[in-house]
């Protein structure tokens, strides 16, 4: 079984409906939730938003966070998931921003880095951040397998007491 449809079966056994945010993986990641069949009870849709212009007006990352931490941040990621959940009425938004190469890297972010995030319903957020060594089909695929982590990570995991 693959890590997506362990994802979609613990998403129909919560309850619950997810949408995703994609910079540079372009619509991977929905594609892999999509692919699964009886999608549309767990996968709500999804927005790519590879430059600024949709960050800012789709999902409504404020043009600080753009400008102060930069379109590849966990401030970005995590406002990503935030508003794609927002948009799409969701439980939870997943959302990633990164550079996936072969150029355009620095010192602080090489090529590699990604930023991924989980925003849900309830108030969970989490922010992770990786740099895979790979080229770019490859920078898509860990970039979805550990978003898929994120989520399962989430509707596995044990509430905390009151």
């Amino acid at each position: 079984m693959t890590k997506e449809e362990r994802v979609a079966q613990a998403l129909i056994a919560a309850g619950k409906r997810i949408a995703v945010a994609e910079s540079t993986t372009g619509g991977y990641v929905g594609h892999l939730l999509n692919n699964i069949p009886g999608s549309s009870k767990y996968f709500i849709g999804g927005v790519v938003a590879y430059s600024n212009q949709p960050k800012m007006h789709v999902l409504k990352v404020p043009e600080h966070v753009l400008k102060e931490a930069g379109s590849v941040s966990a401030q970005t990621a995590l406002a990503m998931a935030q508003g794609v959940r927002a948009l799409m009425q969701a439980d939870i938004g997943v959302a990633e921003t990164g550079i996936a190469g072969p150029s355009h890297g620095s010192p602080g972010k090489p090529v590699g880095t990604v930023f991924m995030a989980i925003s849900t319903k309830d108030g969970y957020e989490l922010v992770e951040r990786s740099v895979w060594t790979t080229d770019r089909i490859g920078f898509k695929e860990k970039t979805a397998e550990a978003l898929f982590s994120l989520v399962e990570h989430y509707l596995n995991r044990k509430p905390s007491s009151p």
